[in-house]
């Protein structure tokens, strides 16, 4: 009995959560539809939805405030003046994080201001034999929270991820930090899926290694 009725119960929860995905899929078209009428209450509804969410995607990328904001500012009203483009191919929070993160990457291209560095000297290194390079490997990552303070080690990981190159950071954020999934980053970001989960790998390595090596450890 109790098997059924946790049946029924999962089968109504998966009705509901579809039922809710189909009602939030018809609330994004009805308010695509009207900002491509041009209405400036649709314009203020679509901001008060989604501009949390982009400006701290907007502000992990930047790292300043106020060229945050105003990348959002541009953002909606790209995304007003171009309602029309918006084919409906994706989400239209996906078209949303698109817009931020062109916005944000064109900021710091015209800044020149980008801390990255190479990756290779922070990524594990191995031998012809596939074996790691350094041994014996330690996974220090198991003492971490013994030997440093959580806030020291979001310092390090905040200036590590500084340091990625911009799209690479883009990529973090999105997923690691805003928790898209890898087809919602590619359509977000003009990647494939399969660049995705590369820089994705890459990137990850690279922090791993970063901080290993500012907490006094092998990047392997």
């Amino acid at each position: 009995m109790q098997t059924v009725e946790l049946e029924m119960n999962r089968h109504q929860a998966t009705a509901a959560r579809a039922k809710k995905a189909r009602n939030k899929m018809q609330q994004e078209l009805d308010l695509v539809a009207e900002l491509k009428a041009g209405s400036q209450a649709a314009l203020e509804k679509a901001f008060n939805l989604y501009s949390g969410k982009l400006y701290n995607v907007a502000l992990r990328i930047l790292k300043d405030q106020s060229d945050a904001e105003e990348v959002i500012q541009d953002v909606f009203m790209t995304a007003f003046r171009k309602a029309d483009s918006f084919q409906g191919n994706s989400q239209f929070s996906t078209w949303l994080y698109r817009l931020t993160v062109n916005a944000a990457l064109g900021r710091i291209r015209r800044s020149k201001k980008n801390q990255e560095v190479e990756y290779a000297e922070f990524l594990p290194k191995f031998q012809d034999n596939g074996h790691h390079a350094a041994r014996p490997v330690i996974d220090w990552s198991d003492n971490l929270d013994e030997q440093h303070s959580k806030t020291e080690t979001q310092e390090l990981l905040a200036k590590s991820l500084d340091q990625l190159k911009p799209v690479d950071k883009a990529v973090i954020v999105l997923s690691d930090l805003e928790g898209l999934s890898d087809r919602e980053i590619a359509d977000a970001t003009g990647l494939t899926v399969s660049a995705v989960k590369t820089r994705l790998h890459r990137a990850r390595l690279f922090l791993r290694g970063k901080l290993a090596v500012q907490l006094g450890y092998s990047a392997a």
